[in-house]
Protein backbone atom coordinates (compact mmCIF):
# COMPACT_ATOMS: atom_id res chain seq x y z
CA UNK A 1 0.00 0.00 0.00
CA UNK A 2 0.92 3.70 -0.60
CA UNK A 3 -0.16 6.78 1.07
CA UNK A 4 -0.85 9.87 -0.08
CA UNK A 5 -1.32 13.47 1.67
CA UNK A 6 -1.47 16.50 -0.63
CA UNK A 7 -1.19 19.54 0.24
CA UNK A 8 -0.02 23.68 -0.61
CA UNK A 9 -3.71 24.52 -1.82
CA UNK A 10 -5.55 27.62 -1.50
CA UNK A 11 -6.56 31.15 -2.65
CA UNK A 12 -4.47 33.24 -5.10
CA UNK A 13 -5.14 35.95 -7.39
CA UNK A 14 -4.59 35.31 -11.20
CA UNK A 15 -0.73 35.54 -12.18
CA UNK A 16 0.00 34.18 -8.71
CA UNK A 17 1.78 31.19 -7.99
CA UNK A 18 1.42 28.58 -5.98
CA UNK A 19 3.49 25.08 -4.77
CA UNK A 20 1.54 22.20 -3.99
CA UNK A 21 3.04 18.65 -2.13
CA UNK A 22 2.36 15.31 -2.19
CA UNK A 23 3.94 13.23 0.89
CA UNK A 24 4.09 9.49 -0.06
CA UNK A 25 4.41 6.60 2.05
CA UNK A 26 4.32 3.52 2.50
CA UNK A 27 5.67 0.72 -0.14
CA UNK A 28 6.94 3.72 -2.26
CA UNK A 29 9.49 1.68 -3.58
CA UNK A 30 6.69 0.14 -5.85
CA UNK A 31 6.07 3.52 -7.43
CA UNK A 32 7.00 4.21 -11.16
CA UNK A 33 5.24 7.16 -11.58
CA UNK A 34 4.08 9.76 -9.42
CA UNK A 35 1.22 12.41 -11.24
CA UNK A 36 -1.34 15.54 -10.69
CA UNK A 37 -5.02 15.74 -11.47
CA UNK A 38 -7.53 17.97 -11.39
CA UNK A 39 -11.09 18.26 -11.06
CA UNK A 40 -13.13 21.58 -11.84
CA UNK A 41 -16.71 21.66 -10.62
CA UNK A 42 -19.10 20.00 -13.06
CA UNK A 43 -16.22 18.67 -15.48
CA UNK A 44 -13.65 15.00 -15.34
CA UNK A 45 -10.95 14.73 -14.04
CA UNK A 46 -7.81 15.82 -16.23
CA UNK A 47 -4.38 14.52 -16.35
CA UNK A 48 -2.01 17.72 -14.96
CA UNK A 49 1.80 16.52 -14.82
CA UNK A 50 3.63 13.30 -14.36
CA UNK A 51 7.02 12.20 -13.08
CA UNK A 52 9.24 9.10 -13.09
CA UNK A 53 9.90 8.42 -9.50
CA UNK A 54 13.38 7.12 -11.09
CA UNK A 55 15.07 8.94 -13.86
CA UNK A 56 12.87 11.73 -13.24
CA UNK A 57 11.17 12.05 -16.70
CA UNK A 58 8.64 14.33 -16.88
CA UNK A 59 5.05 15.15 -18.82
CA UNK A 60 2.80 17.96 -19.18
CA UNK A 61 -0.60 18.20 -20.52
CA UNK A 62 -0.89 21.16 -23.06
CA UNK A 63 -3.18 23.24 -21.30
CA UNK A 64 -0.51 24.03 -18.43
CA UNK A 65 2.89 23.81 -20.33
CA UNK A 66 5.17 26.73 -19.85
CA UNK A 67 3.47 27.63 -16.35
CA UNK A 68 3.78 24.13 -13.99
CA UNK A 69 6.14 22.10 -13.22
CA UNK A 70 6.15 18.92 -11.67
CA UNK A 71 9.64 17.50 -9.77
CA UNK A 72 10.74 15.42 -6.97
CA UNK A 73 12.89 14.75 -3.81
CA UNK A 74 13.11 10.91 -3.26
CA UNK A 75 14.88 11.38 -0.32
CA UNK A 76 11.66 12.98 0.83
CA UNK A 77 9.61 10.71 -0.91
CA UNK A 78 7.71 13.92 -1.71
CA UNK A 79 6.80 15.16 -5.36
CA UNK A 80 5.60 18.79 -6.17
CA UNK A 81 3.60 20.54 -8.54
CA UNK A 82 4.78 24.31 -8.85
CA UNK A 83 1.88 26.55 -10.68
CA UNK A 84 3.06 29.81 -12.03
CA UNK A 85 1.11 32.32 -14.14
CA UNK A 86 -2.65 31.21 -12.46
CA UNK A 87 -5.81 31.79 -14.55
CA UNK A 88 -8.74 31.64 -12.91
CA UNK A 89 -9.41 28.50 -15.35
CA UNK A 90 -7.17 26.72 -12.78
CA UNK A 91 -9.19 26.59 -10.57
CA UNK A 92 -10.12 22.76 -9.42
CA UNK A 93 -9.45 20.22 -6.69
CA UNK A 94 -5.55 19.13 -7.75
CA UNK A 95 -4.94 15.35 -6.60
CA UNK A 96 -1.80 13.40 -6.64
CA UNK A 97 -1.41 9.58 -7.81
CA UNK A 98 0.85 7.07 -7.75
CA UNK A 99 1.45 4.28 -10.59
CA UNK A 100 3.20 0.96 -9.27
CA UNK A 101 1.78 -1.40 -11.85
CA UNK A 102 2.59 -0.27 -15.38
CA UNK A 103 4.28 2.59 -17.03
CA UNK A 104 1.23 4.21 -18.67
CA UNK A 105 -0.02 7.54 -16.62
CA UNK A 106 -2.22 9.81 -18.18
CA UNK A 107 -5.18 8.21 -17.72
CA UNK A 108 -6.83 7.72 -14.19
CA UNK A 109 -7.29 4.29 -14.76
CA UNK A 110 -2.91 3.95 -15.00
CA UNK A 111 -3.30 5.13 -11.10
CA UNK A 112 -3.31 2.69 -8.45
CA UNK A 113 -3.07 5.51 -5.44
CA UNK A 114 -4.60 8.60 -4.68
CA UNK A 115 -4.48 11.59 -1.97
CA UNK A 116 -7.62 13.21 -0.62
CA UNK A 117 -6.94 16.20 -3.36
CA UNK A 118 -6.57 20.17 -2.13
CA UNK A 119 -8.28 23.03 -3.43
CA UNK A 120 -6.58 25.95 -5.74
CA UNK A 121 -8.80 28.61 -5.84
CA UNK A 122 -7.97 31.57 -8.65
CA UNK A 123 -9.60 34.66 -8.54
CA UNK A 124 -9.53 36.79 -11.41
Amino acid sequence: QVQLVESGGGLVQAGGSLRLSCAASGRTFTIYTMGWFRQAPGKEREFVAAIRWSGGNTYDADSVKGRFAISRDNAKNTVYLQMNSLKPEDTAVYYCAAVTSSYRYTSQVDYDYWGQGTQVTVSS
